[in-house]
């Protein structure tokens, strides 16, 4: 296997506050290989975006506090300088943000917004890296790419706003590419042509791609490896296949029975995790899913549960229960079509 071009050690990220520190990703773990797509899902709050912002460096809060490492083709990020990261921000890892109309100047062109990361890392006349832009637009769908360079970020849509910060993102032929959300707020129809855009990104030019996203259907359909995030930490991670046909653990089975299935009758209502997540301020100190887990006991009241491969095969979970009572238990709540065929 090829060398990860992205490795996050032990990330943990924090804010102090009025009301006490807030731990927002804590002590979180992966790799990022050439070609892959690595999923990352969870509820609002879970720390995703701020895994990925804090790999990005962007998190410039004097109140932010920093632990791990974060290491690019053999350097660690969490030491370099802002002027040494900025010579990367682009041209090595680009970020698709997730909201367009916020992450655009809205004071000047589209098209000088890009032409202006194109300049500052490659040495190109002001032309050259125009006609680039333009030849960029274009690849993202936008009609008319010439004369909509000069248009402004309020003169597109949302689907149309959220190409733009594709084609700057990608401006540079960067190895790592980051998307937080690319597709909230768009309809299906838009939602399948972005999401298009990066298949076809990653296929010509082997980009990584980074998808966070909340939308189990979206990963399904992106995603080699899925990481589930929950209260700042991984609770489970493994391939496609391992997520889909044999989640480990209970948050991964809510997730996963909160969809609408086409094969199977229609219920009254989608099933609902109950509860809501905890404070970042005051994890337990045991599970932090324990309160809203149907089957925990004892021990997770009292001991957090590590991120561990059990059943042998790379799958991670961090969860108490047996392999076998967890296969017991989810095929009975995500798989009953897998029980009935057995009986």
């Amino acid at each position: 296997m090829a060398d990860p071009l992205l490795e996050i050690r032990d990330l943990k990220v924090s804010f102090r506050t009025d009301d006490g520190l807030v731990r927002a990703v804590d002590g979180v773990s992966a790799t990022l290989y050439p070609g892959e797509t690595l999923g990352i899902v969870g509820e609002s709050g879970s720390g995703k975006s701020v895994t990925m912002m804090s790999v990005m460096r962007l998190i410039t809060d004097p109140n932010a506090q920093f632990e791990g490492e974060v290491i690019y083709k053999g350097t660690n990020l969490m030491g370099l300088t802002q002027d040494q990261i900025r010579s990367i921000r682009g041209a090595g890892i680009g970020m698709i943000f997730q909201d367009p109309m916020t992450s655009l100047n809205p004071v000047y062109k589209v098209g000088w917004q890009i032409e202006e990361q194109i300049r500052e890392h490659d040495k190109v006349s002001r032309q050259a890296a125009r006609d680039r832009v333009i030849q960029l637009l274009t690849s993202v769908g936008i009609p008319n790419a010439r004369e909509r360079v000069d248009a402004y970020p309020h003169q597109f849509s949302g689907g149309m706003r959220q190409r733009v910060m594709i084609a700057m993102a990608i401006s540079c032929n960067p190895d790592v590419l980051i998307a937080d959300e690319p597709t909230t707020a768009l309809d299906v129809t838009i939602q399948a042509q972005i999401l298009g855009l990066i298949k076809k990104l990653r296929e010509e030019h082997g980009t990584a791609v980074v998808l966070i996203t909340h939308d189990m259907g979206v990963v399904a359909e992106m995603a080699d490896r899925i990481a589930v995030m929950y209260a700042g930490r991984i609770v489970e991670q493994g391939t496609h296949r391992e997520l889909f046909y044999d989640p480990l653990h209970p948050y991964t089975w809510g997730l996963l029975g909160s969809i609408a299935r086409l094969d199977r009758p229609r219920p009254r209502r989608l099933t609902a995790i109950p509860g809501l997540p905890p404070s970042l301020m005051r994890l337990p100190p045991g599970c932090a899913f324990a309160d809203r887990c149907a089957h925990r006991f004892a021990k997770c009241e009292e001991q957090r549960p590590e991120l561990l491969d059990r059943s042998g095969s790379g799958h991670l979970d961090a969860c108490h229960l047996s392999i076998q009572q967890k296969r017991e238990i989810r095929d009975q709540e995500v798989h009953p079509e897998l029980v009935e065929e057995k009986q």
